[in-house]
């Protein structure tokens, strides 16, 4: 076995190890998706007249055995082998001797490598749209069984007006639909076939680039070469900051469930399933999973300016600099996914307090309510604020249902999901759609 680009000289051990770094562990994930656009590659490399029809179906054939393989936790790639690439090429010309020594024809590593990551990554930001769409949908049946629940609503952490659980809980989905347009720009940035950009300056015969392009179900390719390679780095930034937005709004959530399930609050109570204990104190049970949500969402912050850190400085064309955006990609991607789907099953077990929620409203809380009354009666709002200001210490009885005279779009008194759950229709149908082209693509 042999690395790509090995002459037959040897490499020192140490300056191998750094310069493998985490790939044969990291490239384990992108196999599939190496071996999907090296079926397409070489689709292209026979009609272009580079292979024969019986080595087209022998790679083909291997390459899906790889993949079977890579999908099974059952390919092994070597830190002789560097990467997943060599991996690959080493078995193909194993196998089958000239073809797999062929393959290679029109590419570099470079190519290969974004388009792993663009395969690898459209198909996470469908799962994380996905993922989004189930809590949004959560959310917004909380909403609806919770509209008429009074709650404190508040601002600096402090009581200030009276409104209900759902329409917490509709701000909640409203905010992360929201996200989903950013999901959805940088799939399309991802969309792009990068193949045939060779080390960034083409290669010398007639390559099929839309060929390619068309078989992995890219929407395009992108067009300029060395475009394709300067793009390293930009893409995984831009894919870290839409699912970093995403996880921030979820660590917010999250931060408001945890602080509406204490002992002092009450308001909801976490599944069991979804809490965990204490070593040493027999009677708690932890908000973990929502406190690793909130940390999640930090660290996809620092992994974006992480990756940000290490190509913005650099010239056209490729770096082995680029090497170190892989892991923060992969990584940070994968969390968004992961986050969306822990935090399924503590939305659907929650249990409201709605006597709780509703003897928390403070009767003072009433007080805008009761100025904005007096302005209906015709007083200046300014000496109805202040006369509502006036009776604020010995203000009495209950202020929990004041929410119902705000009316107007919007407010709490005027429970509407029909936009909500039409943008969600919308991104379900724009979701199932682009699932059903890219499972269609290179049979």
């Amino acid at each position: 076995m042999s690395r790509l680009w090995d002459r037959g000289e040897t490499l020192d051990a140490a300056v191998l190890r750094l310069t493998v770094d985490r790939d044969p562990e990291l490239d384990l994930a992108l196999v599939p998706w190496d071996c999907l656009a090296s079926a397409a590659h070489a689709r292209m490399l026979a009609a272009v007249g580079i292979l024969e029809e019986d080595e087209l179906a022998g790679l083909e054939h291997e390459l899906a055995v790889i993949r079977r393989e890579a999908e099974a936790g059952e390919f092994c790639i070597s830190i002789d082998q560097e990467d997943g690439h060599t991996a690959i090429e080493n078995r193909l010309t194993e196998r089958l001797g000239e073809a797999g020594r062929k393959i290679h024809t029109g590419r570099s590593r470079n190519d290969q490598v974004i388009a792993a990551l663009r395969l690898w990554g459209r198909a996470k930001l469908l799962e994380q749209l996905e993922g989004l769409l189930v809590v949004v949908e959560t959310l917004l049946d909380l909403a609806v069984e919770h509209r008429e629940t009074s709650l404190p609503g508040t601002t600096h952490t402090r009581q200030a007006m009276p409104t209900t659980l759902g329409h917490h809980f509709g701000a909640w989905a409203e905010g992360l639909l929201d996200d989903a347009p950013w999901l959805r720009r940088a799939f399309d940035h991802l969309n792009r076939s990068p193949l045939g950009s060779g080390s960034g300056f083409g290669a010398a015969f007639a390559l099929d680039r839309e060929m390619v392009s068309d078989l992995l179900a890219f929407e395009r390719p992108q067009v300029n070469t060395l475009a394709v390679q300067n793009d390293r780095g930009k893409s995984e930034s831009l894919a870290l900051g839409c699912a970093a937005a995403t996880a921030t709004d979820l660590g917010r959530l999250a931060t408001d469930l945890i602080r509406f399930s204490s002992e002092e609050l009450g308001y909801v109570t976490l599944p069991a399933a979804v809490t965990t204990g204490s070593s040493i104190m027999p009677q708690k049970r932890n908000p973990d999973v929502l406190e690793l949500i909130r940390a999640g969402a930090a660290r996809l912050c620092a992994r974006q300016a992480e990756v940000g850190a290490v190509y913005g400085g650099l010239t056209a064309g490729y770096h082995r600099d680029l090497q170190l955006t892989k892991e923060p990609f992969l990584a940070g991607m994968q969390s968004l996914a992961d986050m969306l789907t822990a935090l399924g099953p503590v939305l659907t077990g929650l249990e409201i307090d709605r006597e709780r929620c509703r003897a928390a409203v403070l009767p003072s809380t009433g007080a805008t309510d009761a100025a904005m009354a007096r302005v209906r009666e015709g007083m200046p709002f300014r000496d109805a604020y202040r006369e509502a200001a006036r009776g604020v210490e010995k203000a009495t009885g209950d202020a929990a249902e004041a929410w119902r005279d705000r009316t107007h779009l919007g407010a709490p008194g005027d429970f509407s999901q029909e936009a909500a759950r039409q943008a969600l229709a919308t991104e379900r149908e724009w979701l199932a759609a682009t699932r059903e082209k890219i499972e269609n693509a290179l049979p």
